[in-house]
């Protein structure tokens, strides 16, 4: 690592004015950390959020679950409030990397950071949920932007997520079993107004899938996302999988989804 300094602000404005100055926020630190020990990243000074008590806690406000920036994943995993009125965010959270990243990653800094293989954020677009920050609020579906990048400007801090809950949602994923990231997660939420399926790990980002969703809210079964065609052309092919092994997968998972909700 290049030498840096550590602030440890106790309030968001004193977060929001350090940051806003050049600091590099610091949630969970499993990015940023990772990317600092191997000198691919090199904050002069770090803003660490973990003191900032208004960040934390985990509420349910009517039909919407109120989820603090810093709730830790194995909060969200275990909180009773998520567990009882969202339980597939529960278990979305509980598998997400493994223990040490469960109880250090944050749900702010995983979609603040945007990773095009992470979890939250196909929790977060697919459920249509709100990003609130320290200077306004953002619906998921205009916040992910691309590869790394969100709707967040210079300084802006996230402070909590507000997930509508669903008549019903699971997640399903194959996971990557050297990163523990997903090959590809599909993230399938059923509201009064119709389904909405998320996908993450497959392309440029988290992005949702109107074909699919389309579909399943005229004829919500397997047998209906089997018929829609996934279109490969836009999807990533590396070494761990083709383009057209993640589209097959989009497809398989959206059934077992299904299946599981049905």
């Amino acid at each position: 690592m290049y030498a840096f300094t550590l602030e440890r602000p106790a309030t968001v404005a004193d977060a929001v004015k350090l940051a806003g100055a050049g600091g590099k926020p610091l949630a969970g630190g499993q990015t940023l950390l990772a990317s600092m020990k191997l000198r691919l990243s090199a904050p002069e000074q770090l803003v660490d959020l973990g003191g900032i008590a208004e960040l934390a806690g985990i509420k349910k406000d009517g039909n919407t679950l109120v989820v603090g920036a810093m709730s830790r994943h194995l909060d969200v995993a275990n909180n009773a409030d998520v567990k009882a009125a969202y339980p597939a965010l529960a278990n979305l959270a509980s598998r997400i990397g493994d223990r040490q990243v469960r109880a250090m990653g944050t749900i702010g800094g995983s979609v603040a950071n945007n990773d095009p293989a992470a979890c939250y954020p196909s929790a977060v677009l697919g459920s249509g949920a709100t990003i609130v920050t320290s200077k306004r609020e953002i619906a998921a579906d205009d916040f992910f932007q691309g590869l790394f990048t969100t709707a967040l400007e210079e300084g802006e801090l996230i402070t909590a997520i507000r997930f509508p809950i669903p008549k019903k949602a699971v997640y399903e994923k194959l996971r990557q079993k050297a990163s523990h990231f997903p090959l590809v997660g599909v993230f399938l939420a059923q509201y009064d107004s119709g389904v909405r399926v998320a996908v993450t790990g497959a392309g440029n980002g988290v992005f949702r899938h109107k074909g699919l969703e389309n579909a399943l809210s005229k004829s919500f079964t397997p047998e209906s996302a089997a018929a829609v065609k996934i279109d490969a052309s836009e999807l990533n092919s590396d070494l761990h999988a083709s383009a057209a092994y993640r589209a097959n997968l989009i497809s398989v998972l959206t059934q077992r989804a299904v299946q599981a909700l049905a």
